[in-house]
C-alpha cells in the first residue's frame, strides 16, 4: 500500500528537478518481459485524480501522442494510485490550510507555493481553481474509474474527474457528485449508485496499487512503456514525444 501524500507532490512544483527522470529509464522494479503485442505499444499511466501534476502530465502526454507518428498503434491504460490512502473522506483544512499545517508558515506562504502549480497548469491550458478544491479521499473515485474502464470509458472518466476536482471544486468523495459526473460521460446512474453503495471494484483498485508497488512506482504520474521503461513526473510534451519515438525505435529493431 502506498502512503505517498499530496504534500510532496504540491511541494515539487517549487523544485522542478524532483520531476526529472532519466530518458527511458528502466522500470525501478521488475519488468514483465516482452510486450504481448508486437504491433501495439502499451502505455500504462498510474495517477490519482487529486494529483495536480497528474492532470498536467496527462495534457503533456496527450500533446506528445498527437504528434507521434505511430499513435494509432498505441494503447493507453489508466491505472489507480492513491496519493494518500489513509486520507479521511474530507479533511478539515482546505488546500492552503493543509499545507500551512504540514509545513508551517501562513496561508499566504502556502498560496505562494501552490501558485507555481497553478502557473504550470496554465501552460497546458488548464485553469486550476485551488481555492475551490475539497481535500479528501479519492478511493471511491478510483472505483468509479474501474467501472468506467469495463464500459470503455476509463479515459473519459479520468478526464471528467480531473476537471471536476481542479477546475470546478467538486467533492470527489461525495456519491451524488460522482454519480452526476458518471452520467455526464455516459454511464448508467442506477448502476453507478449501486456500485458506490457497495464494495465493488475495491479489489481492482487495490490490485493496481499493489502492481505499482511491485514495479517500484513510488509517486505519480508514472508512465510505463511496454512494461520495460518508466517515465516519471509531468514531463514536457517534447520529452514524452522523444520517449515514445525511442521506445518505438527500440522495439522495431528487434
Amino acid at each position: 500500500m502506498m502512503h505517498t501524500s499530496l504534500l510532496p507532490t504540491v511541494a515539487s512544483a517549487l523544485f522542478p528537478a524532483l520531476l526529472c527522470a532519466q530518458f527511458l529509464q528502466p522500470l525501478p522494479g521488475p519488468a514483465a518481459g516482452e510486450p504481448a503485442h508486437q504491433d501495439t505499444m502499451t502505455i500504462e499511466i498510474w495517477s490519482d485524480v487529486v494529483c495536480p501534476f497528474c492532470y498536467i502530465g496527462k495534457r503533456e502526454f496527450e500533446s506528445a501522442l498527437e504528434r507521434f507518428e505511430h499513435r494509432e498503434n498505441v494503447t493507453v491504460v489508466w491505472k489507480s494510485f492513491e496519493l494518500d490512502p489513509q486520507a479521511p473522506a474530507r479533511r478539515e483544512h482546505d488546500m492552503y490550510g493543509m499545507l500551512a499545517s504540514k509545513y508551517g508558515g501562513t496561508r499566504d506562504d502556502a498560496k505562494a507555493r501552490v501558485q507555481g502549480v497553478v502557473d504550470r497548469a496554465k501552460t497546458v491550458g488548464l485553469d486550476y481553481q485551488m481555492d475551490k478544491a475539497i481535500i479528501g479521499n479519492s478511493f471511491d473515485a478510483h472505483r468509479l474509474i474501474q467501472y468506467a474502464k469495463t464500459q470503455g470509458l476509463g479515459a473519459a472518466a479520468e478526464e471528467r474527474l480531473f476537471k471536476a476536482y481542479f477546475t470546478e471544486g467538486v467533492y470527489l468523495a461525495d456519491h451524488p457528485s460522482l454519480t452526476r459526473l458518471a452520467v455526464e460521460i455516459g454511464l448508467d446512474a442506477e448502476e453507478v449508485k449501486a456500485i458506490l453503495a457497495s464494495t465493488r471494484f475495491t479489489e481492482e483498485v487495490r490490485a493496481e496499487e499493489r502492481e505499482a508497488q511491485q514495479l517500484g512506482i513510488r509517486g505519480v504520474p508514472f508512465f510505463v512503456i511496454d512494461r520495460k521503461y518508466g517515465v516519471s513526473g509531468a514531463q514536457q510534451s517534447a520529452y514524452f514525444l522523444g520517449a515514445l519515438q525511442q521506445a518505438w525505435k527500440e522495439r522495431s529493431a528487434k
